[in-house]
């Protein structure tokens, strides 16, 4: 299975978390020690916050280590940890068009449009024990396609079923994605990943520095 994350997503996220309150509740005590002079407790503290974020940073860069880059091909799925279930995308199909819509609402490429067209399923075989049947609200995505020089492109439109769709498990639906490239270059390859600022700081997240990413081949 290949996944978004190296290290299980419940355990990134107290880790987090954790970590987060921690430090918040050292900084709280630091400040009143400052406040009442007490130097000698201050300078325990910051080092006691230097070695917790050192320990944090630490651990995110070796799980960063361990991964690596991977190029999926049409068809392999990727798979989003929910926290107690996975989200699964793959792609469906690819088309190039001049213009998008139609009548009064049409849009030109100002070079030609490359259209991908994404699946979302819930994966039900990754349904925690205690979850049951109710609607997974999936996080923000956020959609590069990447050419065969390496230069990438945001996404200029999404027609179909919203990816923010909630969904029960077994369902999928199929969204399309309109990147406009220049009519000269070729797409290479689409990265499809989690939009949220915090996930760059979660360990084993693939959008933590220096952790590979996961890709679909066009």
């Amino acid at each position: 299975m290949h996944t978004n994350v190296n290290l299980a997503a419940p355990i990134g996220a107290l880790a987090f978390l954790g970590t987060g309150f921690l430090l918040f509740l050292i900084g709280i005590v630091l400040a009143q020690s400052l406040i009442v002079r007490k130097m000698g407790r201050a300078r325990l503290l910051l080092a006691a916050m230097l070695i917790i974020g050192l320990a944090y940073f630490g651990a995110m860069l070796i799980f960063s280590l361990r991964s690596r880059d991977q190029l999926l091909a049409r068809g392999e799925e990727k798979h989003f940890c929910e926290l107690d279930c996975h989200l699964a995308y793959s792609i469906a199909d690819t088309a190039q068009a001049r213009t998008l819509g139609e009548g009064a609402g049409q849009t030109q490429a100002q070079g030609q449009f490359t259209i991908v067209t994404i699946k979302t399923r819930f994966d039900e075989t990754t349904i925690g024990l205690r979850r049951g049947e109710s609607l997974l609200y999936p996080n923000g995505r956020a959609f590069t396609l990447i050419d065969d020089r390496g230069k990438r492109y945001r996404l200029a439109a999404q027609t179909g079923t919203p990816v923010t769709t909630p969904l029960r498990p077994g369902e999928s639906y199929t969204t399309e994605l309109a990147f406009d490239l220049p009519a000269d270059v070729k797409p290479a390859a689409l990265l499809v990943n989690e939009s949220a600022w915090e996930t760059h700081w979660l360990i084993g997240h693939e959008n933590s520095p220096m952790h590979g990413q996961i890709k679909f081949q066009i």
